[in-house]
């Protein structure tokens, strides 16, 4: 889509209910009456991070309870307890490079018989695909155009929420301060890689974490210009910031429901309407408001597995999901890790994604209650 200097004009003057009714109309004309989920587990191969994010309690330092790195027969463990109750997805979410940071880090890497996080996530996707028919994708945050082309051949598609292009945040007594990781311009380089080996990318903002509106926009704006280039971004998120006990962040106020319509809403019509937008559902009790906003997508769910970033969140059980979707109007539809429009696009794992995949790009078995 073509952008102007200042997007926020087209939204600052107009009611939320103007925006929803706009983005509802666009979705419905680019994805129909169906609401997708992926079928996953949820793999953290480490909680040990470089990074100290003020909203984050994910990341364990060394020393803390359930700090250090999965070994391979855990992550094994858990992809086939996933393989054994439908899931399709193997989701690698972690903290970037902490052996730049901690001696336990490297040594418990080199005992793996690794130098870096990315050569082992590597392995553990190859673990993954050779003893399961799950497809990983991999959510390690910042890479090298080098470490994306060697995730490409072990993935069927990569992500890191951009989160904002806001450089205030990394200022002291802000919620980036201290995350070398977290600059929006090694993010951003992160993104344009991606689309430079064609890789289908899911990115998105973190809101209510210090930015403006304003800086919203610019983010949304940010994301759809890579798309409009390399056309490699399948999805966006859109994820509303959840205070955790003993953060930074802890006393910090929520965006509110309303603030997550409209931000949801403005993301509908800043985007390429090619580009899915997805919100969780387990991070607001009243989800299915969202689906006026302009979503087609509700993320990666799990039968099994907590969301390690949310844990005082549960996901919504899957027949609750599907009745309040259809309350809306909607059906919900299982969909792969990979996007149907996609698909053609992942030739490392063409074979094992054609498995899943049904003649529409969803997946071939449908779990949906």
């Amino acid at each position: 889509m073509a952008h102007n200097v200042d997007e926020t004009t087209r939204f600052t003057s107009r009611e939320t209910a103007q925006l929803q009714a706009e983005a509802a109309t666009l979705r419905d004309l680019g994805w129909g009456n169906a609401i997708s989920y992926s079928r996953k587990v949820f793999i953290p191969l480490t909680t040990m991070c470089r990074n100290t994010c003020g909203y984050c309690a994910f990341v364990k330092h060394p020393g803390q309870q359930g700090s250090g790195y999965l070994s391979p027969d855990e992550v094994l463990e858990i992809a086939r307890n996933g393989e054994r109750l439908g899931c399709k997805e193997a989701l690698f979410s972690l903290g970037e490079r902490p052996e730049r940071r901690y001696p336990e880090a490297r040594e418990t890497l080199r005992r793996l018989g690794h130098a870096t996080t990315i050569d082992y996530v590597i392995e553990a996707c190859r673990l993954v695909l050779a003893h399961t028919s799950l497809i990983p994708h991999v959510n390690a945050g910042t890479l090298t155009e080098a470490e994306i082309a060697e995730l490409r051949e072990v993935s069927g598609s990569m992500g890191m929420m951009l989160e904002t292009v806001s450089k205030r945040l990394m200022k002291p007594g802000m919620a980036h301060h201290a995350c070398p990781d977290k600059s929006p311009v090694l993010r951003l380089r992160t993104i344009e890689a991606a689309g430079r080996l064609g890789v289908p990318f899911t990115t998105g903002i973190l809101i209510g974490i210090g930015e403006t509106f304003e800086e919203r926009v610019e983010s949304l704006v940010a994301i759809d210009r890579i798309h409009q280039r390399y056309g490699n971004v399948q999805e966006v998120i859109v994820q509303n910031f959840r205070a955790k006990a003993d953060t930074a962040m802890a006393a910090w106020m929520e965006p509110s429901h309303e603030d997550m319509l409209r931000t949801l809403a403005v993301a509908r019509l800043v985007l390429d309407p090619s580009i899915s937008l997805q919100a969780p559902p387990n991070l607001d009790d009243r989800f299915e408001d969202y689906i006026a906003s302009g979503i087609n997508d509700w993320g990666g769910i799990s039968p099994l597995t907590i969301d390690h970033i949310n844990p005082e969140r549960a996901w919504p059980e899957l027949s609750e999901l599907a009745r309040r979707t259809a309350a809306q109007g909607y059906r919900l539809v299982e969909r792969l890790t990979v996007y149907p429009a996609f698909l053609n696009e992942t030739a490392p794992l063409a074979a094992a994604l054609s498995d899943h995949a049904g003649a529409d790009g969803f997946a071939r078995s449908q779990i949906v209650n």
